[in-house]
């Protein structure tokens, strides 16, 4: 039996999401970053600009899954309220941490820019928290336990992603095979059930396709174990031999 990988959730903030002004680009990337370190995403939550929302949704993902990234809301406007909800979610104080308003009075004063009451929200921190890197915007995200809180823009989202993770444990990689099967997914179902009862640690789906009118299967087997999705991807083979794939 193979080791479970650590689990994740991510929990996107923001009433633009939900109103579909603004299409979210970053559940994708996450999912890619953690399936190549051994992170298993479990769940993709979207929540509006409520506080009594956010707080109970990271509750309930921090004491569900190893590790909760958050998205959206740490900005300078009066709706971005992620810092405070997470605070409160974790019954911490929060307030302008020196450090935190360092990077942001070099930054504005740097490019002439006026460190205004609005941009030192930016600032503000729960107690206790680790800050995560932002060099795009320079404003800093931050871990609270095992939540980790970013922003939404995509760009700064994948910069403090990419220098966050290598400060997480990850487990092994997700690895992964396909194989296209020339028949409708109706005639695979029941011998890839059996496949799969066979490899228990392995991870099977089926996904039909309809191509210039022929119906079509593409099985996707996932696992840890790059041998055992091998031998599972070659008795796939010998159910479905070659005159019936491509």
């Amino acid at each position: 039996m193979t080791t479970p990988n650590p689990t994740a959730a991510i929990l996107i903030i923001g009433d633009e999401i939900l109103s579909g002004r603004t299409r979210d680009a970053n559940m994708y990337h996450l999912a890619g970053e953690l399936t190549r370190i051994g992170i298993d995403l479990k769940e993709s939550r979207v929540v509006s600009d409520d506080r009594e929302a956010i707080v109970e949704a990271v509750r309930a993902l921090s004491a569900k899954y190893t590790h909760v990234f958050t998205s959206g809301g740490i900005g300078p406007t009066h709706d971005d309220i992620t810092a405070d909800c997470i605070a409160a979610a974790f019954d911490r104080s929060i307030g302008v941490r020196d450090d935190a308003k360092a990077l942001l009075t070099a930054h504005y004063e740097g490019r002439g820019v006026e460190f205004n009451d609005a941009r030192m929200r930016m600032a503000r921190i729960p107690e206790g928290a680790e800050l995560i890197d932002n060099p795009v915007s320079i404003a800093p995200g931050f871990s609270v336990e095992n939540v980790h809180v970013m922003a939404g823009v995509p760009n700064i989202f994948a910069a403090m992603v990419a220098g966050l993770l290598p400060r997480i444990t990850g487990g092994k990689p997700l690895l992964s095979q396909s194989y296209r099967i020339n028949r409708p997914e109706s005639t695979v179902a029941e011998p890839l059930g059996d496949l799969a009862k066979r490899y228990p640690d392995l991870s099977m789906g089926s996904y039909p396709f309809n191509r210039d009118g022929a119906f079509g299967t593409n099985i996707v087997i996932r696992g840890q174990d790059g041998a055992m999705v091998e031998a599972a991807l070659m008795e796939l083979a010998t159910l479905f031999p070659a005159e019936e794939h491509s």
